[in-house]
């Protein structure tokens, strides 16, 4: 009997398992549910129920039913919408930086570093964690398991703007603005290379072949799912470039896979190759005012700077704006003097 498990973290609001099982040759005929039960680990009858009246479990790639008698050599694929993990989440007083909060909803910005949901290897110590304790109740919605008031997140070692909702009107609104790509959201990237104008990149995003902690661009939409980003140049400091970005979609590691693709990777990105030399001179003070800027700022240059959307309750839009953190701000000023030493 075969178990495959692949656990895909895609976009703002999937994060689910997939499941493929291969009955052995001497299978005595069982229940499909009550095979489920005995091989997959982490899970209950429920959540397996669940699985196949959300119809998300096949048999030979057809639709089936729990009183489903498995023969040998089936093979049986099931999604679950949770990953095999306790999903309980402890509150934690942990310190928040809220910019607003009302009776729906609340903003905060997050500091770079901290993870925005529990998950591998990240049980404690995340703004779930910590909202649980700011707040007595937070939402959660089908597929949201362990995740409570979250419609969006951002890579932990970005920093910026989340809007977190505080009961299930709220939450199932603005997830709607997301799922409409009616949200306004832009970032500041510190990016290699000095970029000209304006732009636009788009292509299907998907899972590295090579590395699955990754995401690549691609051309071909079997490979992944649409993504747009639109680009604006800020200041130009020579070899890198300050640029905010506009997400008309919110893919998986969506800025920093498409700015890697046009050959300008985010400035210290250690999983997307920016966090090499990847433009300047070869003069040992140079590489010496690279590493001390690495030093600053050991984690991607990207912040989700501003935040726009349509409140759930009175209908106004709401727009909120916070300003870099002190990292990338040291490391741009750092750039600045280098480029008007330069320019003497």
């Amino acid at each position: 009997m075969a178990v495959d498990l692949d656990i895909h973290e895609q976009d703002e609001q999937e994060l689910f398992e997939h499941y493929r099982i291969e009955a052995d040759k001497g299978q005595a005929p069982l229940r499909l549910d009550k095979f489920l039960m005995n091989r997959v680990e982490n899970t209950s009858r429920s959540r397996i129920q669940n699985a196949i009246d959300a119809e998300t479990v096949f048999v030979n790639g057809k639709l089936a039913k729990a009183s489903y008698k498995i023969k040998p050599l089936d093979v049986v694929t099931m999604v679950l919408p949770d990953p095999p993990r306790d999903t309980e989440v402890y509150p934690e007083n942990i310190p928040l930086d809220i910019l607003y909060e009302d009776d729906d909803l609340l903003l905060v910005n997050k500091e770079a570093g901290m993870v925005v949901h529990p998950g591998y290897n990240n049980y404690t110590g995340t703004l779930v964690n910590a909202l649980t304790y700011h707040l007595n109740q937070l939402p959660t919605m089908p597929g949201n398991t362990g995740r409570p008031g979250l419609v969006h997140r951002i890579d932990k070692d970005t920093s910026g703007l989340l809007v977190i909702a505080k009961n299930e009107w709220a939450m199932t609104f603005l997830a709607k603005q997301f799922f409409d790509h009616t949200i306004n959201r832009k970032y500041l990237a510190l990016v290699w290379g000095d970029i000209t104008e304006d732009g636009t990149v788009s292509g299907y995003i998907g899972r590295n072949t090579k590395d699955r902690r990754i995401m690549e661009l691609y051309d071909d939409p079997e490979k992944g799912k649409w993504s747009v980003t639109h680009y604006t140049v800020l200041e130009r400091l020579g070899y890198v470039t300050l640029i905010a970005c506009a997400l008309e979609t919110g893919r998986t590691h969506q800025i920093r896979a498409h700015l890697k693709s046009m050959g300008h990777p985010l400035f210290s990105d250690g999983s997307y190759g920016g966090d090499k030399i990847l433009k300047g001179t070869v003069f040992n003070k140079y590489k010496q005012f690279i590493n001390n800027c690495f030093e600053l700022l050991p984690r991607q240059a990207l912040h989700a700077e501003s935040l726009g959307f349509i409140h759930p309750r009175t209908k106004e839009h709401m727009h909120f704006a916070t300003p870099l953190p002190a990292d990338f701000q040291a490391v741009l000023e750092k750039w600045r003097s280098y480029v008007a030493s330069t320019d003497r």
